[in-house]
């Protein structure tokens, strides 16, 4: 097991520069597994390591896989220009660890959003090659009919596509409601496809990633969670 000194570790969990970390453990300000640490150079072994800063509580983690429930108004950019950015949404500490989101939601569209700063996990989950299905509740402006649900299974053609996009699920939740299943991940794709088959979207939530839902985390808008390393493991696998 890997030890650490605890200003390395302060500044791997994003809590700043190593000068700024050592004058916090100076200043009293660190607690590992309960106990006030003055010394930065005091090496501890990380996996697991519990601490707290300022009194808050914090789990020594090599990498961050996080969900959020994306509310309206708010851009997946790390560099946002019309509306705050999602990040504001979360610890400060993450934003020095670069965490981005995987995958981007419109500003408007709200719901499941997965965040990270492991590289390999963000790669995974956005490449086409997986075809990891996502899951959009979507209100419509006119009736759901089963014309639409027939032209949204059998494919729309778009502008700027070769060939016509397809669901893999479509069906009707009420009269103004439909649950879409896609795999491809294009821009405004939901919103894009109810035009090109006649209709248009009022409001998108998405509900599902691969295995995780929002209903299965319990999250209300604009909170999040850390993903649990079996929730990981299952997103990972999903189109593998």
């Amino acid at each position: 097991m890997s030890k650490m000194s605890l200003d390395r570790i302060l500044q791997s969990q994003g809590f700043g520069s190593r000068k700024y970390c050592r004058e916090l453990i100076a200043a009293g300000e660190v607690s590992v597994e309960g106990q006030p640490v003055d010394a930065w150079k005091t090496a501890f072994p990380t996996e697991g390591l519990q601490f707290t800063v300022f009194g808050e509580p914090w789990q020594v983690r090599t990498h961050l896989y996080l969900a959020l429930n994306k509310p309206a108004d708010f851009e997946c950019s790390r560099k946002p220009s019309h509306h705050p950015g999602v990040m504001r949404l979360l610890p400060e500490q993450f934003g020095w660890r670069d965490v981005q989101s995987v995958g981007r939601l419109d500003h408007d569209t709200t719901g499941l959003l997965l965040l990270s700063d492991d590289g390999a996990f963000i790669h995974a989950m956005t490449s086409p090659r997986r075809h990891v299905p996502k899951v959009y509740l979507a209100t419509t402006a006119a009736p759901v009919s089963p014309q639409l649900i027939e032209q949204l299974l059998h494919g729309v053609q778009l502008h700027d596509e070769a060939g016509p996009l397809r669901a893999l699920s479509c069906q009707e939740v009420d009269e103004s409601r439909l649950e879409i299943i896609l795999e491809q991940g294009k821009y405004h794709q939901v919103r894009r496809m109810l035009a090109a088959a006649g209709n248009h979207c009022v409001s998108l939530q998405r509900i599902a990633i691969g295995p995780l839902s929002l209903a299965s985390l319990g999250l209300d808008e604009g909170e999040w969670c850390y993903l649990e390393a079996s929730q990981v493991e299952a997103l990972m696998q999903t189109g593998a």
